[in-house]
Order: structure tokens, then C-alpha cells, then sequence
């Protein structure tokens, strides 16, 4: 399908929904996709059951949740109206994948459903999985429940060897235990070999295309996942997210036009539902794209309806992150160093979404030729790394310390001490190309081997900075920065 025709389907795909949504219903207009998800409840409650499963699939938690209390209200006796809620609060893709609020009630839902048990040997294997999840949460660290989780999905899986929902739940639970240290993508390698074939059985499931394009949203496989991008958001259009994620597949190979097409209606789409999470998430991959194809001023369109929405401060690490880096994006991509410098940090919130504030300050600093005032950034932002990795946050510690290594790096550049400016940020570089983004972001504001050839040509190295620019772009296809970049470097190699 060309580009201008996915824009096309993708246009009308949000008119559609905006009609669905007019109608506050989920009858004939909404589409979710197929989901056949056989239980021993009521059968009066099977096809709303089915429903709540296709929410899921495609993370549309808090609706799911309403549909699996009225399934239990329906039928009392069922447990896995019970699993389902449960199900609903385990957000697996998500930072974090479970709120602290929500656990006592999640607790309750697993545990309801233990009470009652399964009907069946499958249903009693998916309840009791999920309820690893919760079990023993105030105590035991989650990633050794995560782990419980996947084991007892193998296993579910193992022996329900035909039963779709079995293995592309398990699928899903096996990237959400990748490790972003694994460049090998060994996870989502077993994931896609479990959801390729599916997907053939079974085209019209939300499921399989959804988890196909979070196993291929990586620079080494993101070429695979083409085809679950172009069919997610066909299968299901009145889901939000399934309209934006084929912008991770997008994003990943430089099909901006394409990713402007999937957000913009994502972004509507969440609007119409009051979603505000999946529309700044959105939003935030449509800034990105925006700005990679020169469209600054629709990225400052995009910037100031932020603005206008007020995000509140402390809010949950996805709407804290898009509220903080989209301003943060249309600044430091366009050079501005002066509205950098004069970005204000949060003052609440999760650690790591400060963090990209106070960079932003440093970098507007430094390259604005203030290397005493931007150090003194970097030493907060080393503060976060110490705090987040006495938290446990090992990622997120190791990204707080590339940005501020980027931003000690650019110090030392205006200060005039290049060799030590050029050490800090190849640190950086390799350093960052050694660990993979999470899903809620479209990667680096500005990838720290693309800054290193910045770094390099204004050293005036422009043979060294073509080379890491060529690095840089085989890792973030189509970015712009890298692209001028490139260009720049080879002029001035040829002018020689």
C-alpha cells in the first residue's frame, strides 16, 4: 500500500470512529477485531466477554475493566470475569506496569477468582498465573513475579498448544520480560516465531499484529514489522492505540508521513474517548515525526495544544513523559539553546521524566556557550541517577547517566577542551547504542551518536563526524539532525 493511500484509510478510518464514537454505543460502527475466547461462564456473557479480551489486546485497560464487571455482574460465578479485571490492572508494555493504587484492588480480583475457580484446567492455569502477579506484592520485587508470570504462561501455553489466546497472551508476557540490555532481541525473536504463524490462522485478531509490532520495534528487526503495522489499525480502528502503533514501526524505518497520519488520528480518536494518556502519547510521536520532516511549525501546533490541555505535574509516567519531552523536542531539534536554557524542570513526577527537563536546561546551556551553569545540571542530573538506581531503576539510572554525560560533554566543549568533550560523549554514544528504548518513547530526543557527529563538525573533524552520522542513521533511519548533518560533513570533505 503506497503512502498516500494508508493516509487515506488511516482519515477515514478516524472519521469513522469519531462517528462511533457519537453514538456512545459498541454496536455495529465499533471495531475491535475478532477475539474467540471460549469460557465456562453463561453463554449470555461469552460475546461481551470476547469483547473485554479484545480490549485488552489492544490496551484499552479502564474500558475492559467496565465490560469484565458486567460480565461478573451478569454472572456471579464467573471466574474469569474476575481474571479479566485483574488482567486489566497488569499493565505489562506500560511504566509501571502496575500502578501502586491499583494493587489491593487487583489483589481482590485475582483472588476472587481463585475463590471461585475455572471451569476448566485452562481457565484455573490462567487465573492462578495472574494471580502471581499480585501475590505477595509489598514484599517480593516485581520482576521475580513478572518471571513466575511468564513460567506459568509456558506452561499454559505449552499445554493448550491450539488455543489462541494461550500463546498470544504468553507472546505478550515474553516481551514484557525482555531485558532492553538484550540487543540480541532473543524475547522477541520467540515471541514473533509464536505470533507469525498465528497471525496467518488468525487475521483478524487485535492481538497478534499489536505484539508483532512491539517484538519488531527495534532498529535490527523493524523492517519485518510492515505488515502488522499496515493491518492493525484496519483490524481494529476504534481502539486509539491500535491507530497510533503502527507509528512504532513507522518511526523505526523514517516513514514520517505515514507516522503523522497514524498519530493525528490516534490523537483524535483519544480526544473523542478522553483518553488523555493515549492522546499525549500520541501527540508526542506526531512532534517527533513532525519535526523530522521539516514541519516546524505543525510541531509547534502540536506543542501549545499541550500547553492549553495542562498536563497536571506528578501525573503517570506516560503523560508525564509526552508533556515534558514534546516541548523539550521542539526546542533542543531545532537549536534553539536559548529556549532550552529556560525550560523548567517539573516539580513533581517521576524522576526520570525530570530528568529530561534538566537535561534540556544543560544542553540549552552548554551549547549556548555556559559550561559552568550547564554543570551544574549535570550534577542533578547525576543526583536522579543515584536516586533512581537506589530505587531499583537500573534502566532508567543508565539513561539518566547518558544524558548527563551528554550534557558534561558539551561542557567541556565550551569550554574549550574538545578531546575531553569528544571522550565524554563516544562514552555516551556506545554506551547508549548498547540499550533499547521502552515503549512509550520514540527514542533519544537526539540519539547521543547524532550528537557526536554535531560535536565532530564543529571541531571541525568533518571526516570522523560523516562516520558517525552513517552510524547513527542506520540505527534511527530518516532522522533529520543526522541527515544535515551528513550532508554538511560530506560538503565539507568534498570543498577540500
Amino acid at each position: 500500500m503506497s503512502s498516500r493511500w494508508f493516509i487515506f484509510s488511516i482519515l477515514l478510518i478516524a472519521c469513522a470512529l469519531s462517528r462511533a464514537q457519537e453514538t456512545h454505543s459498541h454496536g455495529a460502527l465499533e471495531k475491535l477485531g475478532q477475539v474467540s475466547f471460549p469460557i465456562s461462564c453463561k453463554p449470555s456473557v461469552q460475546a461481551e466477554f470476547n469483547r473485554g479480551v479484545a480490549l485488552l489486546h489492544s490496551f484499552a485497560y479502564s474500558a475492559a475493566v467496565e465490560v469484565f464487571q458486567r460480565v461478573a455482574s451478569a454472572d456471579p460465578q464467573c471466574a474469569m470475569a474476575h481474571w479479566g479485571i485483574a488482567m486489566a490492572y497488569f499493565r505489562q508494555l506500560w511504566d509501571p506496569p502496575i500502578r501502586p493504587e491499583s494493587i489491593s484492588t487487583a489483589q481482590k480480583a485475582a483472588a476472587t477468582a481463585q475463590r471461585i475457580g475455572g471451569g476448566s484446567a485452562r481457565e484455573r492455569q490462567f487465573v492462578n498465573a495472574i494471580a502471581m502477579v499480585y501475590q505477595d506484592a509489598p514484599t517480593v520485587p516485581y520482576a521475580t513475579r513478572a518471571a513466575n508470570y511468564e513460567r506459568a504462561m509456558s506452561e499454559l501455553a505449552a499445554t493448550n498448544k491450539q488455543d489462541v489466546e494461550s500463546q498470544v497472551f504468553y507472546a505478550l508476557a515474553l516481551l514484557a520480560n525482555a531485558s532492553p540490555m538484550d540487543r540480541t532481541h532473543a524475547r522477541q525473536k520467540q515471541a514473533a516465531d509464536i505470533l507469525e504463524p498465528l497471525d496467518v490462522q488468525y487475521p483478524q485478531h487485535p492481538g497478534i499484529p499489536h505484539y508483532l509490532i512491539h517484538a519488531y520495534d527495534n532498529a535490527e528487526l523493524a523492517p519485518r514489522g510492515l505488515t502488522a503495522a499496515r493491518a492493525y489499525a484496519e483490524i481494529a480502528p476504534s481502539a486509539p492505540h491500535a491507530l497510533h502503533m503502527p507509528s512504532h514501526i513507522f518511526t523505526r524505518l523514517g516513514l514520517w508521513d505515514d507516522s503523522i497520519a497514524s498519530n493525528f488520528a490516534a490523537k483524535d480518536a483519544a480526544r473523542a474517548q478522553g483518553d488523555t494518556g493515549e492522546e499525549l502519547h500520541a501527540m508526542d510521536y506526531l512532534v517527533y515525526a513532525y519535526l523530522q520532516s521539516g514541519r516546524e511549525k505543525e510541531a509547534g501546533q502540536i506543542v501549545e495544544q499541550v500547553k492549553a490541555m495542562q498536563p497536571p505535574e506528578g501525573s503517570e509516567f506516560k503523560i508525564g513523559y509526552a508533556s515534558v519531552a514534546m516541548p523539550v523536542r521542539y526546542a533542543v531539534e531545532r537549536g534553539r539553546w536559548a529556549d532550552a536554557a529556560q525550560i523548567t524542570p517539573p516539580s513533581s513526577g517521576p524522576p526520570h521524566v525530570v530528568a529530561i527537563a534538566v537535561w534540556a536546561r544543560g544542553m540549552g546551556l552548554a551549547r549556548s556557550g555556559h559550561g559552568a551553569d550547564a554543570r551544574a545540571q549535570s550534577v542533578r542530573l547525576r543526583e536522579i541517577e543515584g536516586q533512581l538506581r537506589n530505587s531499583g531503576s537500573a534502566y532508567w539510572a543508565t539513561q539518566t547517566g547518558i544524558l548527563a554525560r551528554e550534557v558534561e560533554a558539551w561542557s567541556a566543549q565550551a569550554d574549550r577542551n574538545p578531546d575531553k568533550a569528544v571522550a565524554l560523549m563516544r562514552a555516551a554514544a556506545d554506551e547508549e547504542d548498547g540499550i533499547e528504548k521502552l515503549p512509550v518513547t520514540p527514542g533519544p530526543i537526539v540519539p547521543a551518536r547524532e550528537q557526536l557527529g554535531d560535536m565532530l563538525l564543529e571541531q571541525n573533524q568533518a571526516s570522523q563526524a560523516a562516520k558517525e552520522f552513517e552510524s547513527a542513521l542506520k540505527v534511527a533511519p530518516g532522522r533529520r539532525g543526522a541527515m544535515q548533518g551528513a550532508a554538511r560533513a560530506n560538503e565539507l570533505m568534498s570543498s577540500k
